[in-house]
């Protein structure tokens, strides 16, 4: 078990990391792991998770998210690691054995690492410090002021870590690789001006004296255009060092790397040729030969030389020399030296990946890095590389290297062997002396890279071990590596670094279009401009494709283009133009798939939401969740989904429209499945939320139980789902009644009535309306009258009452037509409650009587406390608020208090308010002020609202004021 702070808030287990769910919870894990093995107060906590002023229930949701934390680990079997989340009074300790928790190993690392005497271990030490970060520390959590501090220092503490390992670097005479590790952090925070002296002078010491300057001059500018001030004395005492040449304290150290001359002392005994320079495959060294090169050798696969002692030029005595000689030149593998550049041309049109860019310098800085540039087809992984790669070609001295490795091509991939090739011959490698295996001719490749600072460039990688044979040798070499897949095998086995790409968002779309077609063309149409962009979905090869199409018809309007995209079932067409396009990147990927994960695929293409989770995956395919979660992971590992939160997948509008003309023919039946799911898991949620209160329990003729169903832990977790899902509840609703299945059409909507009571003034009409005309397409009384029941309630709630009362009037003799009895008790408590609101006292005291009756009889409790509810409201409002008071207590006899917290509040409120009215003051605002509290802990503003605004009709108290007020203000940001 490891906790970890350094990046993402997470707790990693044996078998993967905990779900920790919502950032706040996070937030409280962060807050618990600053002050691990201490005890830290709900205050102190309060300030983590709120940035302002905390909600009134900040303890209730406090205390939710320690239990589900306390479940979590427990179910991780923390204890057998140390580990015990522990209640101490108004405070929570997390204690855990030190050693879990990466940032406490970080800071042991440091102090290990400032202890060495020799600067080689000191390297060693920082660098395994600064492995353990894998982001911006306390990401994914909710960071309130106490949160912000503290990532805000770790990373100072992160920055100066990098800045002292450079120093050890530079004390090791290596003065490219200490640019190397401050480059990266010096582009990520420019206006750092320690960090962009440390650069300057680490530059200038490895002989970039104008790159030096470069960077001094541009971190100038920016001060004076950002800040209005000028550089501080470290940058100007840098400036200086460089103007003066000032060979710095160790230019002269035997065994240096980095020599401003770009010469170091002649080596003896057997060394490898210097990368140093750029006049051949090898550069100059200062060394000289007695016997063949690796090239010249027998074997093909020798790439070392022996250095005799320095002489001069013929004498092989190794006499000394009363001068130093001058340098020889290794002789080259191909004779002549001739530049390595293997690049594709820089993209065209290139816009916007501003962040991605970044993300790739801090990915490629350190030793030997490999950086992992994932995405799904077409979202312009290629251009990226390419682009990062020129944009960077001064850092590569000794050449640059591209293979394409077309891992997802209808051509197949090449053999490794004539990759290898390729670049050998490129490094200067006579043909003859290419190995014929590709074994020796990878070691060939390692050895000749292994002194130089190169960037190698394998694009469309489809398998981490096609690539690892292909990464050079030298620790100063950074090799991107492209791919539709994850390459999980190539983080783990080579700590690649992955640099993952999303869509582009419109306004870099749009640029992109105009890159294209032109400004003029693009600013006379800016809204078509989007629209497309939008309709593309970001993706650039969409977008690109489009542009192609407008640029070849001058007289085609943008708006006109976009209208035909409109239409799902040509937008695929028009996204391809000759061999290039949407449909040929997408079937090249899911040609590599199995036959599992494709099927998923074409079912998913099917749903009718805009997001799925195992369960809903599993519906649409015919299979269970496990089986779905194991081809889910296959369709992300290709990018074909998107995880976009644990347990929560989306899928790209052009890749749903591509996956769902893989199985046309499939799409009933993977309808029917998903909404049976809906159906199966709505039932479930509003059991959970509301027991014994499902409207409408007869399922459908054809029904189709799903192999699982999603269990609810409690009233909160089915509250949520139905919460998260109402968008594509309804989306599945309008798909089922576009099918004709209105019998499934009526029972989604009806379910999440729990939500609806919830949130009342959440715009639910025209969700009820669709429902209602679903259950008169059926022809179907029973559904007719329990739809008018809701839709009737809701009017009345929003102020509709006419509308309201024409009908609910005549939802109780369809219920009767039915023969659903507790239907027609529902129906004549909504009936009275519009009754009463509108004058008609007696009738509404009449009709709600008559529904506690048939409730009775029927023996349900639950609409029997219902009805009660209203009566005794209606009673109170005729002045007899002895009966109101009678009733109350009949209805909480009824009902357990924990299971209905909307009804309960109610009822306090109904016999707060009736206390009040016998005189009995203390009583009644003891009664209400219960009730406010019990509201605003359980979230219910709806029933807040009531209770405050009755006890401010009695009492001035200015808290009662501000909890009204505050409960008023969460009801209209909430609806």
């Amino acid at each position: 078990m490891e906790f970890r702070l350094l990046g993402t808030v997470s707790v990693d287990t044996f078998t993967g990391p905990l779900p920790l769910g919502p950032a706040k919870r996070r937030s409280l894990l962060a807050a618990l792991l600053l002050s691990a093995n201490t005890p830290v107060s709900i205050a102190r906590l309060t300030d983590s998770l709120w940035d302002d002023a905390p909600p009134l229930h900040a303890r209730s949701v406090i205390q939710g998210h320690v239990s589900r934390l306390r479940a979590l680990l427990v179910g991780a079997d923390a204890e057998a690691y140390g580990v015990e989340l522990v209640t101490l009074g108004d405070a929570y300790v997390l204690r855990l054995p030190e050693t879990l928790l990466d940032a406490q190993r970080f800071e042991e690392l440091l102090t290990l690492a400032r202890g060495q005497r020799s600067p080689a271990d000191a390297v060693l030490m920082f660098k395994e410090a600064l492995s353990l970060w894998q982001g911006p520390a306390l990401s994914g959590a909710f960071a309130g002021r106490p949160l912000q501090a503290a990532a805000h220092s770790l990373e100072e503490s992160r920055l100066a870590t990098v800045e002292q390992m450079a120093r050890a670097y530079a004390a090791l005479g290596d003065h490219n690789r200490a640019a190397a590790v401050l480059r990266a952090e010096a582009v990520a925070h420019p206006m750092r001006e320690s960090l962009a002296a440390a650069l300057m002078t680490a530059l200038y010491r490895a002989g970039r004296q104008s790159e030096a300057l470069d960077w001094f001059h541009r971190t100038r500018r920016l001060l004076a255009d950002e800040l209005g001030i000028d550089p501080g004395h470290e940058l100007a005492d840098a400036y200086a060092l460089i103007l003066r040449g000032d060979p710095g304290p160790d230019a002269g150290r035997e065994g240096g790397r980095n020599a401003p001359d770009g010469q170091g002392p002649a080596a003896r005994g057997p060394v490898r040729p210097s990368g140093g320079g750029s006049r051949g495959a090898f550069g100059n060294g200062a060394v000289r030969t007695d016997r063949p090169t690796g090239a010249e050798s027998t074997t093909g696969t020798n790439a070392t030389a022996t250095a005799e002692p320095p002489g001069p030029p013929g004498d092989l005595s190794g006499a000394p020399s009363p001068a130093p000689p001058r340098p020889l030149p290794v002789p080259s593998l191909a004779g002549e030296p001739h530049p390595t550049d293997l690049l594709p041309r820089a993209p065209r049109g290139f816009q916007g990946r501003s962040t991605e860019l970044a993300a790739l310098t801090r990915a490629a800085a350190g030793e030997a890095p490999v950086c992992l540039i994932t995405g799904p087809a077409g979202v312009g992984k290629t251009a990226l590389a390419l682009q990062w790669a020129h944009r960077n070609a001064a850092a590569f001295p000794d050449g640059r290297l591209f293979a394409d490795l077309r891992g997802f091509s209808d051509t197949g991939e090449p053999a490794l062997v004539e990759v290898l090739r390729e670049f050998l011959l490129a490094l200067g490698v006579a043909p003859r002396r290419v190995p014929e295996s590709a074994a020796a001719a990878a070691a060939l490749f390692r050895s000749l890279t292994d002194r130089r600072r190169m960037l190698v460039v394998l694009d469309n990688a489809r398998h981490s071990a096609t690539v690892r044979p292909l990464l050079p040798g030298g620790t100063d070499c950074v090799t991107l590596v492209t791919s539709r897949h994850r390459l999980e095998g190539l983080i783990a086995s080579d700590a690649a670094r992955p640099v993952p790409l999303d869509v582009l968002e419109p306004p870099d779309g749009t640029a992109l279009l105009a890159g294209v077609l032109g400004e003029d063309r693009v600013l006379a149409e800016p809204v078509a401009a989007r629209r497309l962009a939008e309709l593309c979905g970001g993706l650039p090869l969409a977008l690109r494709v489009t542009a192609a199409r407008l640029a070849g018809r001058p007289s085609w309007t943008l708006a006109g283009l976009a209208d035909e995209l409109a239409d799902e079932r040509s937008r695929l067409t028009y996204l391809d133009v000759d061999d290039t396009g949407v449909s040929a990147a997408l079937r090249l990927t899911v040609q590599q798939l199995p036959q599992d994960a494709v099927h998923q695929l074409a079912r998913l293409g099917h749903h009718p939401g805009s997001h799925f989770d195992p369960y809903t995956a599993a519906a649409l395919a015919g299979t269970d969740p496990v089986v779905a979660t194991a081809a889910l992971e296959r369709l992300a590992a290709a990018h074909l989904v998107t995880e976009a939160a644990p347990g929560r997948w989306v899928l790209h509008d052009l890749v749903r429209l591509y996956a769902r003309g893989l199985d046309p023919e499939g799409g009933p039946e993977a309808l029917t499945g998903v909404l049976d799911h809906y159906i199966a898991t709505a039932l479930a949620a509003a059991d959970t939320a509301e027991p014994g209160g499902e409207p409408c329990f007869v399922l459908p003729e054809d029904y189709r139980r799903p192999v699982a169903v999603r269990d609810f832990v409690d009233r909160a977790t089915a509250m949520h789902w139905l919460a998260t899902e109402r968008d594509d509840l309804a989306l599945a609703a309008d798909a089922a009644r576009t099918a004709g299945l209105h019998d499934r059409a009526w029972r989604i909507i009806l379910l999440q009535w729990p939500q609806v009571v919830w949130r009342v003034r959440d715009n639910w009409s025209p969700l009820l309306e669709l429902a209602l005309d679903s259950a008169r397409a059926q022809d179907d009384a029973y559904a007719e009258s329990r739809v008018l029941n809701l839709l009737g309630w809701v009017l009345t709630e929003e102020g509709r009452a006419a509308e309201a009362i024409a009908l609910l009037e005549r939802s109780p003799a369809l219920a009767r037509q039915a023969g659903d009895r507790l239907g027609e008790a529902t129906a004549l408590i909504n009936l009275a409650v519009v009754q009463a609101e509108q004058g008609e006292l007696d009738t509404a005291l009449e009709d709600c009587g008559r529904a506690v009756g048939l409730a009775r009889e029927e023996q349900d409790a639950h609409t029997e406390m219902l009805a009660l509810q209203h009566l005794a409201r209606m009673q109170l409002t005729a002045n007899r608020p002895h009966e109101a008071l009678a009733s109350v207590r009949t209805a909480l006899d009824l009902g357990p208090e924990h299971e209905e917290i909307a009804r309960r509040v109610l009822l306090l409120t109904t016999s707060g308010e009736a206390r009040l009215s016998l005189g009995e003051e203390s009583e009644g605002i003891l009664l209400l002020d219960r009730a406010a509290g019990e509201a605003e802990r359980a979230g219910y503003d709806e029933g807040a609202v009531q209770a405050l605004q009755a006890l401010l009709r009695v009492t001035a108290e200015p808290e009662y004021r501000k909890r009204y007020e505050e409960a008023v203000r969460r009801l209209n940001d909430d609806g």
